[in-house]
């Protein structure tokens, strides 16, 4: 329940830059590659705050640390929606920052970043940001129930399964009608659909509903256009998105259909490099 006393929160998101990504596996035409912008999510009170995926490299999570510091709160807890490295490596800068925080995550969520961490999976990583990502970062602790609090509110996890990896979850804050999405939502960026397939697609179609069952104000992706409203229609966009792509995937025979003709019907996200990978995992299967 929320206390009468309690002071209204405010949240603010930071967006971490696209930064470049070693790899020779290019999307026709294009000579790079980068990765998506990611968000935080900082959900203040009058004192203390929350913070939600601190992104992915040892730089990025220095610069987040310094953006919370210039809020002036005492940072208590660090939520981190999934497993996938880019939304918590940077998590070391942050303890560094603040040696008291607690970082919490779902149990599934937690055997999912030791995965992310094992010799093999985190040299993955490390080719592909060589020198950027901190070493031996502990992964978070288990919580006990999935609702938590700050200054009387009440913060709700919701399990949302299966989207653009398992076990994913979001971060409901009902008294300001808030959802933190993670990789739930992407905001006008494309959709990383690699590790899918129809069935699991549909999965994320059920998960973009939960969201919406919950009626938020405002939506914050895990890789969002910076400067881009954080709003609830993201998540029909998203929603679109993965039913033309599960469409096209049945209809398109190579990775090269199936990329052409989604940028047809998206051709303004960003990092189309995200959408070639997606289709060279269709189609390699």
């Amino acid at each position: 329940m929320i206390s009468e006393q309690a002071a209204v929160l405010s949240f603010d998101t930071f967006v971490a830059p696209s930064v470049p990504v070693v790899t020779n596996d290019l999307p026709p035409g294009q000579s790079h590659r980068a990765w998506s912008p990611i968000a935080a999510t900082l959900i203040s009170g009058e004192r203390d705050a929350v913070l939600v995926d601190p992104l992915l490299t040892r730089q990025l999570g220095e610069a987040l640390a310094d953006w919370v510091a210039a809020r002036g709160k005492n940072l208590t807890i660090v939520y981190i929606t999934h497993g996938h490295g880019d939304h918590w490596f940077g998590l070391g800068a942050i303890r560094e920052r603040y040696p008291k925080v607690r970082a919490v995550a779902t149990a599934q969520v937690i055997e999912f970043m030791r995965q992310q961490v094992s010799p093999k999976v985190f040299a993955s990583w490390e080719s592909r940001f060589p020198g950027q990502i901190q070493p031996d970062v502990a992964v978070a602790e288990p919580l006990t129930d999935p609702r938590f609090e700050l200054e009387g509110h009440e913060f709700v996890v919701v399990e949302t399964g299966h989207t653009d990896t398992d076990y994913t979850t979001t971060l409901h804050v009902p008294s300001i009608d808030l959802v933190v999405a993670g990789d739930v939502v992407y905001n006008d960026v494309h959709v990383y659909l690699a590790e899918s397939d129809h069935g699991k697609r549909m999965q994320w179609i059920r998960a973009l509903d939960a969201v919406d069952a919950l009626r938020p104000r405002n939506v914050v992706a895990g890789h969002k256009r910076p400067g881009r409203a954080d709003d609830p229609k993201t998540v029909e966009e998203t929603r679109m998105y993965i039913r033309d792509f599960d469409r096209l995937a049945e209809q398109t025979s190579t990775a090269n259909e199936l990329y052409e003709q989604m940028l047809l019907l998206h051709p303004g996200r960003i990092n189309p490099g995200v959408l070639w990978g997606s289709a060279r995992a269709v189609h390699s299967r």
